[in-house]
């Protein structure tokens, strides 16, 4: 820079004469994927727009996520992770995780996006593993009378009907599918994250960890909180900027329409989604 035009920028007030750094944040909050028709969880359709605006932000140095999800469905996981690579390669910015409560299965999945990953000592990390669960309700509906009448054009379109027996074809093909995602998970996190330590029986165990045990094992850089890691990195005149993002699906549409009775059967399936999302995060004793 000319030294008169550098003498001009010393003259003005700090944000006038130099940029501060900025690094916008995104929070990825909540259950992976459609907890409900009504209540809709993360997702890449619901977290894309701020993802772009994210990476797009005139003066970024890094774009930093906020994590707190229990996991949820492993394609919508999958493509989230994908699309956060996609964009730190066009735009050569480093991605930094934070884990705030927990960053579990598909949480983990997202985080192995970033470059980096910090969490709280207290933080619950991992769990890297495949899950399938129902129920079976063929001896209740006896009990009660009912008879089961289901008719398909292929042996396994019913496969693990909660109203039939459980057929051990089905259980098997079940297995193979989980086994299929599995490879994939511990694939994706073993190339995201060179530093573990442990063997995978341990390690892909489906197991989850505090966060000073991610560490030990690899699957987590360092401890801390974003606004000490960022002003440490990039000084403290540093812009953290969040990003908002648009959430509500059907639930929040029929409560704006307020159509005769669309209020209480919204605010039903609500109740019904909350109790799911609720048991995901229980899991983890949160």
């Amino acid at each position: 820079m000319p030294a008169p035009l550098r003498a001009l920028r010393a003259l003005l007030p700090g944000r006038l004469g130099r940029k501060a750094p900025v690094v916008p944040v995104v929070r990825l909050s909540g259950a992976i994927g459609a907890v409900s028709p009504l209540r809709q969880g993360l997702s890449l359709g619901q977290c894309a727009p701020a993802l772009e605006r994210a990476f797009a932000m005139p003066g970024a140095v890094a774009v930093a996520l906020v994590i707190n999800s229990p996991g949820g469905s492993a394609a919508q996981s999958h493509l989230i992770h994908r699309r956060i690579r996609a964009l730190a390669a066009e735009t050569a910015l480093p991605v930094l995780a934070f884990v705030e409560d927990v960053a579990a299965s598909g949480g983990y999945m997202i985080a192995c996006a970033a470059d980096e990953i910090v969490c709280d000592p207290a933080s619950l990390v991992g769990s890297i593993g495949v899950v399938s669960s129902g129920f079976g309700f063929q001896e209740l509906i006896a009990r009660l009378g009912i008879e089961r009448r289901v008719h398909t054009t292929g042996p396994s379109k019913a496969m693990l009907d909660p109203f039939r027996p459980e057929d051990p074809a089905d259980i098997a093909r079940l297995k193979g599918i989980q086994a299929e995602i599995q490879a994939l998970f511990s694939g994706l996190v073993r190339s995201r994250r060179p530093g573990l330590k442990g063997d995978d029986s341990e390690l892909f165990s489906g197991a989850v960890w505090t966060g000073q045990q991610g560490v030990a094992l690899g699957l987590v850089d360092a401890l801390g909180d974003l606004r000490g890691v960022v002003r440490g990195r990039f000084g403290e005149t540093v812009e953290i900027r969040v990003v908002e993002q648009v959430r509500g699906g059907l639930l929040a549409r029929l409560l704006r329409r307020k159509e005769p009775g669309a209020v209480g059967v919204a605010a039903m399936h609500g109740v019904l989604a909350a109790v799911e999302e609720r048991a995901a995060w229980a899991r983890y004793g949160l």
